[in-house]
């Protein structure tokens, strides 16, 4: 795999480190500085507010300003982010916390496009490689994400947390330099490019509806879960430490197979590998259900990230092939927006449901819903089969 695609990978994997961090300590202090614990996760669901407000604007200000500038300033409103969180932190403000999160989400939305950028870095046969390797890159952030959590929330004594956004606005910074390294390819003028259709036709195509469904599905079951899951240990006694560990777990499960799931979708194509992403999702929910030890949290939530990297990689590798050159920026604006749209909600719900309902009716609502995305690919697999 070339330099770029590399290079992409580690700003990939400092954009995540970030988004580990995130997970591990914004329902934390979302469940400490809100006037009710329904409201955990607002911070939470504020992050993907805004990424989901970002989606459709980050690709056509990329079409516009070129990929490199367009990351360059999603990695600033994550600065402008990470340092209105630290101000919110200092002044106990759960509003302010959540404006902080806001622009986070904005520069996390940015970041997404990292592994359509990385398509756009090698030869069309490379092409779920490139996409598996950029993703492999949050290995190091799932190391780093949860350790970062870790040591520095107690970093400025007075102020719990604050330290770790001090942490986070060092990777925003350290991305911005290695993004001066990449040689991302110029833009098409518009003069040069071909027909393009309207963006329903796109959108109506099996093999797009199949990948934006299974892409919508494993993100939002995983975003529940992951999400709920510190509040649920926190609920049963456990401690920061045991969650991170467990948040630490599940990040490897999400990027470990990075290094392979390209090559399996080369070899059993991406129908395949996008369904065993879903089954492994299922036995996650399984093992959620039967109890809430150290171990079942840990066990459950690792093949959690392998069932999501499964089906999201693989219907990234489906949607890529939907929608030529002349389409890239609006067929992949339209399909992050559905995504993000929905992970939204999820985010949202997930404080609520787990309030509420409780972590194992949270963990029951999940089974249709994987069971409905599975059974949409079964339906459509003639139509995907020759091309996947």
């Amino acid at each position: 795999m070339n330099f770029a695609v590399i290079t992409l990978s580690l700003c990939k994997a400092l954009l995540t480190t970030g988004n580990v961090l995130l997970v591990a300590i914004t329902a934390l202090i979302g469940h400490s500085l809100s006037p009710d614990p329904k409201w955990a996760t607002l911070p939470v669901a504020s992050q993907f507010i805004g990424l989901m407000c970002a989606t459709i604007p980050a690709s056509l200000i990329m079409q516009r300003i070129g990929r490199k500038n367009g990351f360059y300033l999603g990695n600033g409103l994550g600065i402008i982010g990470t340092l209105l969180a630290i101000q919110s932190l200092h002044n106990s403000s759960f509003i302010a916390f959540c404006i902080a999160t806001f622009f986070l989400g904005i520069g996390i939305g940015f970041g997404t496009l990292y592994r359509f950028a990385a398509i756009e870095l090698c030869d069309t046969s490379q092409r779920a490689r490139a996409i598996s390797i950029v993703m492999a890159g949050g290995i190091l952030a799932a190391i780093a994400g949860p350790n970062l959590a870790i040591y520095s929330h107690n970093l400025i004594p007075d102020i719990p947390y604050a330290g770790a956004f001090w942490g986070l606005l060092v990777l925003y910074l350290l991305a911005m330099l290695l993004l001066a390294k990449i040689p991302f390819p110029s833009q098409p003028t518009i003069e040069h490019q071909t027909f393009s259709r309207p963006i329903k036709e796109i959108i109506r195509q099996p093999i797009f509806f199949i990948a934006v469904i299974a892409a919508m599905v494993s993100y939002v079951v995983m975003n529940l879960l992951m999400t709920a899951t510190p509040l649920a240990m926190h609920h049963h006694g456990y401690p920061l430490a045991e969650s991170a560990f467990v948040i630490e777990l599940h990040a490897l499960g999400m990027f470990l197979p990075g290094f392979i799931t390209g090559d399996l979708i080369k070899r059993y194509n991406s129908i395949r590998i996008l369904t065993l992403g879903g089954l492994i999702i299922l036995l996650c929910i399984m093992i959620n259900l039967s109890g809430q030890t150290s171990l079942h949290f840990s066990a459950a939530l690792f093949l959690l990230g392998v069932g999501w990297n499964f089906m999201f990689v693989s219907a990234t590798s489906l949607v890529s092939q939907a929608y030529s050159e002349a389409e890239k920026s609006k067929a992949q604006a339209a399909n992050e927006f559905l995504i993000f749209s929905m992970v939204t909600v999820s985010a949202l719900a997930s404080g609520w449901l787990e309030a509420t309902l409780g972590w194992h009716m949270m963990n029951l609502l999940c089974i249709p819903v994987i069971v409905i995305a599975l059974f949409s690919v079964f339906i459509y697999r003639r139509h995907l089969v020759n091309i996947a």
